[in-house]
């Protein structure tokens, strides 16, 4: 039978439609907050459930008839041409027709006239004044706002604070991708701190909501179950949390990938591994909106350093440090674990060095042909693929890596560039990649051989010596006793000249069989 329920990959959930876990299971913070009258910020990277948690938080504390709850966003005036009298408007405008979703129309506020100059603040005050029951009013988009509009409305929210619960709502969510800290240095990047009459002080909590764990993703998977009798057996659903990280659009859209796409919605098949795996190849390949407003990310500068320096395995020391891990952590396209920092999931890992060199990738012409690396039997020669890597970066990396937007990457970049070109023909690569490692670790898995590649730039004379106990270690974690160590020397060929620093050579380490591939 169709089932009436289906995993949704688009705007927010509504649970007659889509198969959801309960946005509010484990928020009872945000109902205490509520009944002490206090204001807080919501904040989680893109199509985590933000929206979908707002618009069932309003519509319970409706129902539930203590308060009048509202949920509008204040994208409408979020661009940077817009003066503060135009912005107020028409955050005003969206406020009064988002109210039509969530109450009856006797508590709306009075419609605003377009020639009535009226701020926001007073507005709300009007409208709470004129109510028996305190309002919650979640505000969504904020961080859509620019410069002074920010400042002006968040300003007008904490001269309003004071008047609260009868002349001002009694609680106000703020909610966006970051935190409210982070419109600190939005608005006035320059300055630590806007001084004792900053409007960011007067939030009493910060929620960040988080991924979701197994248990949740086999509670959602079950919903599918019960209506079809199509399971999501353990083993696929612990894949599908290495793949997603338990990232909620990730893991609706896997599943959706899975019974919609591959399987055409045949609930009588079963669902096996390989799925799991085609779905994330599918998603990758076709970028979905969710994965390119990531990848939009990757170009601010900001992101562009913490990104940079889990490709090379660099330590990382400058100045804003902090607030940048902070800053990409929230966006969620990494996140730390134990003493690592790394990608957020398996699936991240994986597409955001494959877009970075993309346009690499599809400007390797013949020297990436798979068949030019396969050997009589069928497998793949490995010496022979690197080999001919390295005449090609002595030929291109100059001139490339100048044009590129991730220099600092950009020699691992190539080589991975080059090795997709390849593999894609028949094998995978897994990246083992975190910030301060001092390399990145290559797994290349053809036709039931698997290869090792360890990563290095060349820094110092140490760095050879260095990657040598590196890969030891690194095989020895795998069972495995061959590998390669590359090392991309640093120094621009007027300082070391190239033919001195293309070298292949074969040594034995710590009992492994290591072949140095320098260039």
């Amino acid at each position: 039978m169709k089932s009436k329920r289906y995993f949704n990959t688009t705007g927010f959930c509504m649970p007659e439609r889509h198969y959801m876990v309960d946005p509010l299971r484990n928020q009872k913070i945000i109902f205490d907050l509520i009944e002490k009258t206090q204001y807080f910020t919501i904040h989680a990277p893109r199509q985590t459930g933000k929206t979908t948690l707002l618009h069932e938080l309003a519509h319970r504390l409706n129902k539930e008839g203590n308060y009048i709850s509202v949920v509008f966003s204040v994208e409408s005036a979020g661009y940077r041409s817009i003066t503060e009298e135009t912005a107020n408007l028409k955050i005003i405008n969206s406020l009064y027709e988002s109210c039509e979703l969530f109450i009856s129309k006797e508590l709306w506020p009075k419609k605003s006239l377009a020639d009535e100059k009226c701020s926001l603040q007073t507005y709300l005050n009007n409208w709470a004044g004129s109510q028996k029951k305190p309002i919650v009013l979640l505000l969504d988009e904020i961080d859509s706002l620019y410069d002074d509009v920010l400042v002006s409305v968040l300003r007008q929210l904490r001269n309003g604070f004071q008047g609260r619960p009868k002349h001002f709502p009694s609680t106000i969510a703020l909610v966006g991708l970051r935190d409210v800290r982070e419109y600190k240095t939005k608005v006035r990047p320059s300055e630590v701190s806007l001084g004792s009459g900053s409007p960011f002080n007067i939030k009493a909590e910060s929620i960040l909501l988080g991924t979701w764990t197994k248990e949740e993703i086999a509670e959602l998977y079950s919903q599918h179950t019960k209506d079809t009798g199509q399971i999501f057996s353990k083993k696929v659903i612990d894949r599908i949390y290495e793949l997603t990280g338990g990232q909620p659009w990730l893991v609706n859209a896997v599943a959706n990938e899975i019974v919609e796409k591959i399987l055409k919605s045949d609930y009588t098949k079963k669902i096996t591994l390989a799925h799991a795996e085609e779905a994330k190849e599918n998603l990758i390949a076709r970028r979905d909106t969710h994965l390119d407003s990531l990848l939009d990310k990757l170009k601010e500068p900001r992101v562009k350093n913490i990104v940079s320096a889990i490709i090379n395995g660099d330590s990382l020391v400058y100045d804003n440090f902090n607030d940048d891990l902070r800053y990409v952590i929230d966006l969620g396209i990494i996140r730390k674990e134990k003493y690592d920092i790394i990608f957020s999931n398996e699936i991240y890992r994986e597409i955001i060095p494959r877009v970075l060199n993309f346009s690499m990738q599809e400007n390797i012409r013949e020297e990436g042909m798979t068949s030019c690396y396969i050997k009589p039997d069928a497998k793949l020669d490995m010496d022979k693929l690197l080999k001919a890597f390295q005449k090609f970066y002595r030929r291109n990396s100059e001139h490339w890596m100048e044009r590129f937007d991730y220099k600092e990457a950009g020699h691992g970049l190539l080589l991975m560039a080059f090795l997709q070109r390849v593999i894609n023909g028949g094998g995978r690569i897994d990246r083992e990649m975190a910030v301060g490692r001092g390399r990145t670790d290559l797994t290349i898995e053809f036709a039931g051989e698997t290869f090792v590649l360890e990563l290095k730039l060349k820094r110092d004379s140490d760095s050879k010596e260095d990657g040598l106990d590196q890969i030891s270690r690194y095989l020895d974690t795998l069972g495995m006793t061959k590998g390669y160590l590359i090392l991309f020397e640093i120094k621009p060929s007027s300082i070391i000249p190239w033919e001195t620093r293309v070298k292949w050579e074969n040594v034995s380490h710590q009992n492994k069989k290591i072949t140095v591939v320098e260039m």
